[in-house]
């Protein structure tokens, strides 16, 4: 227990920093917003590049891997959109909302830091790996289904065409192209680079847990506990249940990387996802169910990493 809490509890830690510097205003709105920036446009692009570019590409680009953490979030995703549209008789944008928050993990802010800490450098390449399933499949499935339910008289066409103008513009996809450019080219770069590329990866998990705590400073559940229950238990406890479960099913995977995908499915929702849900109409219980899985997963991911093979666990 005491090793599981060396592993989670400086993680909060950070979370409540972030938190504690909202709260106490000694860093205000847009201030933490600028740190967000930084995570998102420049560390976590950076901690993709050099995922990708310290190993040879054969090592990284494992589609098995792919395969099995792609099937499982889009079981999971089609899960809630099921229970929301079919039992409950919610909207469709409602239901693609829900069916997100539940099959997207914060793979980079709160998951890699987790990973990191549990399994060591093999977490930066199944980040990135569990970024294409997410940039490539789930968000953009969500916000298809949704524009279709909010603009119904345009063409799917249309619709397509401006979900992946808006997933080109993501600076996390463009570091991913980036390094799998690099990688196959093996083209080398200056040492200086090099450097500064290091340095802003190792600065990304330390500042992401810091915006995340942040980012949950003002954000209230509102009686919204049935709902919000749901969407937490589908990203908390279903997801990584059905990851496992697809993993186990697809032949060749390391265990290593087996407990891995389950640590990161394991993780909250992504830190967008109140600003999807506000602009289709639930921003309230978005936002209310990123708060309730931030805090709740403090006890999820002890318990998940309880669970796995201490032999993975790193000193």
């Amino acid at each position: 227990m005491l090793a599981i809490l060396t592993i989670t509890t400086p993680i909060f830690l950070l979370i409540g920093s972030g938190y504690a510097a909202r709260r106490t205003r000694l860093i205000d709105h847009e201030q933490m917003k600028g740190v967000g920036i930084f995570v998102m446009y420049l560390a976590l692009p950076a901690l993709v590049i050099r995922a990708l570019t310290q190993q040879p590409l054969e090592e990284i680009l494992q589609f098995n891997y792919l395969l099995a953490y792609g099937l499982g979030s889009a079981l999971v995703f089609a899960f809630g959109l099921f229970v929301s549209l079919k039992i409950q008789r919610e909207p469709l944008q409602t239901g693609a909302m829900q069916a997100l928050g539940m099959a997207a993990s914060n793979s980079g802010f709160i998951g890699y830091p987790v990973a990191a800490m549990v399994i060591g450098s093999p977490a930066a390449i199944m980040m990135a790996l569990n970024m294409v399933v997410e940039t490539l499949l789930i968000i953009p499935t969500a916000l298809i289904l949704a524009e279709m339910a909010t603009h119904r008289s345009a063409s799917l066409g249309k619709t397509l065409r401006t979900t992946l103008l808006n997933l080109s513009k993501n600076p996390v996809l463009i570091g991913l192209l980036m390094g799998l450019f690099l990688a196959l080219t093996q083209a080398p770069l200056p040492s200086p680079a090099l450097k500064a590329i290091d340095m802003l990866a190792e600065a990304a998990g330390p500042a992401a847990l810091f915006v995340i705590g942040g980012a949950l400073c003002g954000l209230e559940l509102k009686g919204l506990a049935g709902r919000v229950g749901q969407i937490v238990a589908g990203k908390l406890v279903l997801h990584p249940l059905i990851i496992l479960g697809a993993f186990l099913l697809v032949p060749g995977i390391d265990p290593v990387f087996i407990a891995g995908a389950v640590l990161f499915a394991a993780a909250p929702m992504i830190s967008i996802y109140p600003l999807f849900g506000q602009r289709y109409g639930v921003g309230d219980i978005s936002a209310a169910a990123l708060l309730l899985a931030t805090v709740v997963s403090f006890f999820t991911l002890s318990v998940v990493i309880g669970l796995l093979d201490t032999s993975l666990l790193v000193s």
